[in-house]
């Protein structure tokens, strides 16, 4: 019940910020959408709802992940369009399994996602009972667990651990 009200809140929040027309029909309308919204998505939104409320972790995503996202991000972005502006560059691609220590659905999307946004990675699989991440990687560095890890992501899950497991 918590994730619905939580999901309803969120959702007249974004409908209010989106329209950002303060009359009588469009809050009304915004809140029959949100309404719905977190009756069919609330259960899907978050399994820990109260995790939401503390601001610590909204700082750690603003000031740590974005910024760390972005860098790794731009990285990427150059790391590729140069393999394809010089073509005799190596590429060795090939799938690899991250091990991580993130459980939590939302942490595991997180990770996921960021991997997969980042130019030449793409997340393939997802298991969560044994935290692991099969990854299609654009230049295989290694296959072992450590240069894995070291490589892809040992930026994101510190940063992701404190958001969403703690």
């Amino acid at each position: 019940m918590k994730s619905r009200i939580l999901m309803f809140i969120i959702a007249f929040a974004v409908w209010c910020l989106l329209t950002w027309v303060p009359d009588t029909e469009h809050l009304i309308a915004g809140a029959v959408v949100a309404l719905i919204v977190a009756a069919v998505m609330g259960s899907m939104f978050s399994t820990r709802p109260h995790m939401m409320l503390h601001p610590m972790r909204y700082f750690y995503f603003i000031f740590w992940y974005l910024p760390v996202f972005i860098w790794e991000l731009l990285k990427a972005n150059i790391d590729v369009a140069y393999r394809v502006i010089h073509p005799g560059l190596p590429i060795k691609p090939g799938i690899v399994k991250l091990k991580t220590k993130l459980r939590s659905d939302t942490g595991l999307t997180f990770l996921a996602n960021s991997i997969t946004l980042t130019p030449g990675t793409l997340t393939v699989d997802v298991n969560q009972d044994d935290g692991e991440l099969y990854i299609h990687w654009i230049y295989v560095k290694g296959t072992d667990p450590d240069t894995v890890f070291r490589e892809i992501g040992s930026r994101f899950e510190p940063i992701l651990m404190k958001i969403f497991e703690e």
